[in-house]
C-alpha cells in the first residue's frame, strides 16, 4: 500500500504539479457524507469526486445516533465550521449491519449488538409491513427505511435546526447505493421548509 501511495502521488504531480500545494491550503467541501463503513462503498469513488470535495463520516449501517458524540461532532464541525450545503446519508443494499440487525443477537458481539439495536427498533416499528416480504426484499426495504430514519434524525438535531434558522442550509438527502451496478438512488430530501413534528422542534 505504501508503494501504491508513492506511485499515486507521483502520477498526480506529473499531471498537476501544484495539486497537493493547493489541497494543503485548506478544505472547502460542500457536502458531508454519512455512510456505511463497508469497504465496498467509498464515498469519493462512487460519485467520482476529488479529494477535498466531501467531508466524510462512516460507521456500521450509516447511522445518526443521538448519543454518538463522534458523529455529532463531525456534524457540528461540517455545518458550523465548514458550512456544508448538503448532508447525505448513504446506505447500500446488501448491508451487513442491517442484515445482522434482522438476526438473533450474538453474545460474542456485545458492543455491536448495542449499535444494531437502533436498526432493530426501525424493524419493530415497521414489523407488520416488513414481515409480508420475502427475505431478500425485506432486507432491501429495511436498508431504505434505515436511511430515511437517519435523515429524519438529522433534522431533529439542534445543529441542523439552528443552521436552518440562520443560513437556510444544509439540505438533507437520503441515498441508497447498489453494489450490483454501482448506481445511487435518492430516497428522501429534506430542507428548512420541510415540516417537523413539534415534539422534535427547538423553540429557542
Amino acid at each position: 500500500m505504501l508503494s501504491e501511495n508513492h506511485l499515486w502521488s507521483e502520477s498526480i504531480k506529473k499531471r498537476d504539479p501544484e495539486y497537493f500545494r493547493r489541497l494543503a491550503k485548506g478544505q472547502h467541501p460542500d457536502v458531508l457524507w454519512i455512510g456505511c463503513s463497508d469497504s465496498r462503498v467509498p464515498a469519493e469513488t462512487v460519485v467520482n469526486a476529488n479529494p477535498g470535495s466531501i467531508f466524510v463520516h462512516r460507521n456500521i449501517a450509516n447511522q445518526m445516533i443521538m448519543t454518538d458524540f463522534n458523529c455529532l461532532s463531525v456534524l457540528q464541525y461540517a455545518v458550523m465550521a465548514l458550512k456544508v450545503k448538503h448532508v447525505i446519508v448513504c446506505g447500500h443494499y446488501g448491508c451487513g449491519g442491517v442484515k445482522g440487525a434482522l438476526a438473533y443477537q450474538s453474545s460474542s458481539l456485545i458492543i455491536t449488538n448495542k449499535w444494531l439495536s437502533h436498526i432493530k427498533d426501525i424493524y419493530r416499528l415497521h414489523y407488520a409491513s416488513l414481515e409480508e416480504l420475502d427475505e431478500g426484499t425485506k432486507l432491501e426495504k429495511l436498508v431504505e427505511l434505515n436511511v430515511i430514519e437517519q435523515v429524519h434524525r438529522l433534522s431533529h438535531t439542534s445543529i441542523i435546526q439552528n443552521s436552518w434558522k440562520t443560513t437556510g442550509f444544509p439540505s438533507l438527502h437520503g441515498w441508497v447505493y447498489s453494489l450490483e451496478d454501482g448506481l445511487l438512488k435518492e430516497l428522501i430530501s429534506i430542507d428548512q421548509t420541510s415540516p417537523i413534528l413539534p415534539i422534535y422542534q427547538y423553540n429557542d
